[in-house]
């Protein structure tokens, strides 16, 4: 039973907001009950403990962003814009890719996925190379955003590497930045995902 006047709803986006402003760590049952202006026994009415609430707020940035291919697109095109959405979704908030990395999906997220993997059996795919193809995405776009969010928490604190005093010691890496660019952000991103969307394609080829 809920309690009266305060919706599991209402508790998730407080605690996403809160989220935002004080990051994983910072993110209390106490400081949450605070912001919504009630007594901690409250929210225990909706969540059990802690690790319940998060993976409420985790399952509820997953949700909308499962779905199928768009009118005319190939599974490569679908993969490739899932996953820039995905990346956009843990970045949207601080700490998102924390949130979901230590989340549990649920079924709700856990049905979305098996009609995912319906459509890629339905283009060619094997169970087996569907479910791969996905968790290797997924998983590369997780990391990806762990490290981004990382740097950009250690930014914020002042805590930066100075990358410029490198530049005499390590000159290939220097080499490298200026021919590729950055091992991070947009572009690197989109180059590390064509790597292994080239390497699906070629799982597909070989079977």
């Amino acid at each position: 039973m809920a309690q009266k006047g305060l919706a599991r709803e209402t508790v998730v986006r407080a605690a996403l907001e809160l989220l935002d402003e004080t990051g994983l760590d910072g993110l209390t049952v106490r400081r949450l009950a605070a912001r919504l202006g009630v007594q901690n026994p409250a929210l225990y009415w909706h969540f059990r403990n802690k690790q319940e609430l998060l993976d409420e707020m985790s399952r509820e940035l997953l949700a909308p962003e499962m779905g199928g291919p768009r009118e005319g697109e190939t599974w490569r095109e679908w993969l490739t814009r899932r996953a820039h959405r995905y990346r956009r979704m843990l970045l949207s908030h601080r700490d998102g890719a924390r949130l979901v990395a230590g989340g549990d999906p649920g079924p709700t997220v856990a049905r979305a996925f098996e009609s995912e993997l319906e459509i890629l059996t339905g283009l060619g795919f094997t169970p087996g190379q569907g479910l791969h193809a996905i968790a290797s995405l997924s998983h590369y776009t997780l990391g990806f955003v762990l490290n981004e969010q990382a740097r950009r928490e250690r930014r914020a604190a002042g805590d930066a590497p100075d990358l410029a005093a490198y530049a005499a010691e390590y000159p290939l890496t220097v080499a490298g930045v200026r021919e590729g660019g950055a091992p991070a952000g947009d572009e690197a991103f989109s180059h590390g995902l064509g790597l292994i969307l080239d390497g699906i394609a070629g799982t597909l080829r070989d079977f």
